[in-house]
């Protein structure tokens, strides 16, 4: 068992199913990301995994001990909070060191618990202030130090970067992650943001409706996506999604032959589905002298990139290329790509084919 064993935790209020059989075990030391967009029950996961919330059925295990209807103070844990909740009548080092009182933890102690992680995140000429006279991303760090001083089993995180402006949640982004490098303490970090989820997490599950469509390494999600759902939330801009009949010895959409290699006319073959989605990452296309022909309709340069919109016999698809664009909008272009970049999906399941 890890140090965290969620078992078939469902939670439904009345006829409404929140969750609807979560099983993730997450071992000693790992940073797990949960993602998915608003309502898919993430947040909720994690109030029953911090004891706020207990499920309607299955349970939840934290260091091999049974904390499915235990309080929060019994389960050793310290949670961020979106907005931070600190308290505005107390300071900085009062804030850090109040769950560590509130436990009796000896004065000198929490002298120590304070020194360190205002050290760790250096906040040391803030000690003294209150909240009031903080920043967004002083504040955050804060929240932070008041969890770290407890040394506790599982860190929590609940969307601790959504209150702050792009450059802060990068820079904050980056913090968290040596956070965890010196600590190697179990952590479970809630967002929407798949950028956070890709950069943080050891492995990231994501949910849709209740469920778990995947759990993987960034890489895994990234390069062999479960579902076509995870397919298109995971990555930006989103995957080119091209729906195209089954056909015997190959796809076909509007006449256009979409490329296949081997392993995966196998794969069709053995799936035998109906009808079949076809997916292209962004990256994946490129501009050239012959190919998919198409007219560019829209140019968002980045600076590094261009997202190019073309739309194309097969639809408009976004392609992400290097550098700037010499051709103009309006254009005729023409997109190439390797069949071994094609993600398929089965269009009835969106379950990946290959």
């Amino acid at each position: 068992m890890g140090a965290l064993s969620i078992r078939n935790v469902r939670k439904s209020f009345g006829a409404t199913n929140i969750l609807k059989g979560i099983d993730i075990e997450v071992e000693a030391g790992e940073f797990l990301i949960l993602v998915g967009p608003s309502g898919c029950g993430k947040s909720t996961l994690l109030s029953m995994i911090a004891g706020l919330d207990t499920p309607t059925t299955g349970s939840i295990h934290i260091a091999d001990r049974d904390v499915t209807y235990a309080l929060p103070k019994d389960r050793d844990i310290a949670m961020v909070f979106q907005s931070y909740a600190l308290y505005p009548n107390m300071n900085v080092a009062q804030n850090i060191s109040f769950g560590l009182e509130m436990r009796n933890v000896p004065k000198p102690q929490r002298e120590q618990a304070i020194k360190r992680v205002a050290t760790m995140l250096q906040i040391e000429h803030l000690l003294d202030r209150k909240p009031g006279q903080l920043s967004g991303g002083q504040r955050q760090r804060v929240a932070m130090g008041r969890a770290l001083a407890r040394n506790p089993k599982l860190f929590l995180f609940d969307e601790p970067l959504s209150n702050l402006d792009a450059k802060l949640r990068v820079e904050m982004r980056a913090e968290i992650k040596l956070l965890h490098q010196r600590t190697q303490t179990t952590t479970v970090y809630v967002t929407h943001d798949q950028v956070e989820a890709m950069t943080l997490g050891d492995r990231i599950a994501v949910m849709r409706d209740g469920v778990v469509q995947q759990l993987g390494t960034p890489d895994d999600i990234y390069s062999r996506p479960a579902t076509r759902f995870v397919a298109e939330f995971i990555g930006s801009p989103a995957m080119n999604m091209v729906g195209s009949l089954h056909a015997e010895n190959g796809l076909n959409s509007k006449g256009v032959e979409l490329a296949l290699t081997a392993e995966q006319r196998n794969a069709l073959q053995a799936a035998n589905a109906p009808e079949i989605t076809y997916g292209l990452r962004p990256e994946s296309l490129a501009f050239a002298d012959a190919g998919l022909p198409g007219s560019l309709t829209m140019l968002e340069p980045t600076g590094p990139e261009t997202y190019a919109l073309v739309d194309t016999a097969v639809g408009t698809l976004v392609a992400r290329v290097p550098g700037k664009v010499r051709q103009a909008v309006g254009e005729r272009v023409f997109l190439r790509w390797s069949a071994a970049d094609a993600h398929l999906f089965d269009a009835k399941t969106e379950q990946r084919v290959a």
